[in-house]
């Protein structure tokens, strides 16, 4: 079950919505590829303001994107207003049995209750269907990278694993794939990065303006990124598959 604090959490991008939709990096077409193959419809479930779907509409799928907080609806409607898009959860979707031929949770599988997401999901695919999981997880081998986000995630703890998640009955073994791209974005783009963090969105405003203080000083001062206008955030996209049985 998804405890009180992680509902907390999840609840909370609404209220940075506009930074996740400046900061969030998008996902690579080898991960979109993968995930849902020559699937016609694609429920983007967990859709945010719309990175994945974005990634859906410019492959040439039908996307029908849901989301439960109406703010980053709002931002998804206004980026792209050809999306069927509802408000709705992982766990009650809103939308008919058997009428999507995928479904994709981006960034956000973590957050659902997935004893009910899973006969849920089940519910509105074709027979045959799957169910794609992706996190895109930076990496912190890279030093700048990892100086920044040791102090956005002090006193927290670590990103959960992304690469061993199981969902079970209905759906049969997990298929696994993992990509690797950069994000081009800049120092304003960093923060707005850190600053869409759950668990930055929640912190009293005090504790939330010394830390992103903070990691504006290692932006400024680290010498792999000193006078530079443009920023390379590296990641590793890991993509899980489940077919329904």
């Amino acid at each position: 079950m998804v405890t009180v604090d992680a509902t907390q959490h999840a609840r909370s991008f609404g209220a940075a919505a506009d930074s996740y939709a400046r900061a969030r990096p998008g996902y690579p077409r080898d991960a979109v590829d993968f995930l849902v193959g020559d699937a016609a419809r694609v429920l983007d479930l967990g859709a945010g303001t719309g990175k994945f779907s974005q990634a859906l509409v410019a492959t040439g799928h039908e996307v029908v994107a849901v989301e439960p907080s109406t703010r980053m609806l709002a931002q998804l409607r206004e980026v792209l207003p050809e999306v069927e898009a509802h408000e709705g959860s992982a766990e009650a979707t809103g939308l008919p049995s058997a009428s999507v031929d995928a479904v994709v949770v981006a960034q956000a599988w973590h957050w659902v209750d997935a004893a009910r997401a899973v006969p849920e999901v089940a519910r509105v695919l074709r027979p045959g269907g799957s169910l794609g999981l992706v996190w895109n997880v930076r990496d912190d081998t890279v030093d700048w990278v990892r100086q920044v986000w040791d102090l956005a995630q002090r006193g927290q703890e670590q990103e959960m694993r992304t690469d061993t998640t199981e969902v079970g009955p209905p759906f049969g073994a997990a298929h696994r794939f993992g990509t690797r791209f950069e994000h081009v974005t800049d120092r304003a783009g960093i923060l707005d990065l850190v600053a869409s963090r759950s668990y930055v969105i929640v912190l009293p405003e005090d504790e939330r303006r010394d830390l992103l203080a903070a990691v504006a000083d290692v932006l400024d001062e680290h010498p792999d990124l000193r006078g530079r206008d443009e920023v390379r955030v590296p990641y590793l996209t890991h993509c899980t598959r489940f077919t329904l049985r």
